[in-house]
């Protein structure tokens, strides 16, 4: 496949998980924190085909540039309901393809390991706060931000899930079994777990990535 295929395929993809994200909040009434983690993790899981549309990272990376420059803009004006946060100074949408975007610099020649390291992002930052929101019973306070001891459960089984996946079942080198794949799964989910816990201000979609990227590159697989 060409790498403008590629981006075609990518820049389609993403504004179609926006589309749908939006269609959700404005025909069926569901709040922004919902709609956001949608894209959040329909946005995430691309990182599963990009060693499959692209030759290189770096059309990648230039279409994660893009998308930080619109995704500030819309911090800014507001354009795009769906991508709301309720703190003005979260820049999370902003720190998503940035994080992103190093990641596949890093990883591009080890796929397993590119896609492992946004595993803990895409499903457990987007599927804590919706945990917390359904199930939250015991809380607690960072900064301004009030979170759930469920949510961060939420958060653990739901990255260790499929970071084990993405270890194990993402072709390429280092080939890795499932066994293999647990105690990393098990180390990058306890780290990452903690980091989003005390994050603020939508940091934690660059530190929880670091984490991931940093214990992947000295595990010895």
């Amino acid at each position: 496949m060409s790498n403008t295929l590629g981006i075609i395929i990518c820049f389609g993809y993403i504004f179609i998980i926006i589309g749908a994200a939006e269609a959700l909040r404005r025909w069926r009434g569901y709040g922004s924190g919902f709609t956001r983690k949608v894209i959040h993790i329909g946005v995430g899981m691309m990182s599963w085909a990009l060693p499959f549309l692209f030759t290189s990272p770096w059309p990648f990376v230039f279409a994660c540039v893009v998308f930080m420059i619109i995704n500030l803009i819309d911090w800014r004006y507001g354009l795009i309901g769906s991508m709301q946060s309720k703190h003005r100074n979260n820049l999370g949408t902003v720190y998503f393809p940035l994080a992103a975007a190093v990641a596949a610099l890093i990883f591009w020649e080890q796929p397993p390991l590119l896609v492992a390291s946004l595993m803990p992002l895409t499903w457990g930052d987007g599927l804590a706060p919706v945990i917390g929101a359904a199930y939250g019973k015991r809380f607690y306070r960072v900064h301004t931000s009030t979170r759930t001891l469920e949510g961060s459960a939420g958060f653990f089984v739901a990255g260790f899930v499929f970071t084990w996946l993405a270890l194990w079942l993402m072709p390429g080198a280092p080939d890795i079994s499932p066994a293999g794949a647990l105690l990393p799964a098990l180390v990058i989910m306890a780290v990452t777990t903690l980091i989003e816990a005390v994050s603020i201000w939508g940091l934690d979609n660059l530190a929880v990535t670091a984490a991931a990227i940093l214990i992947l590159s000295v595990w010895r697989f």
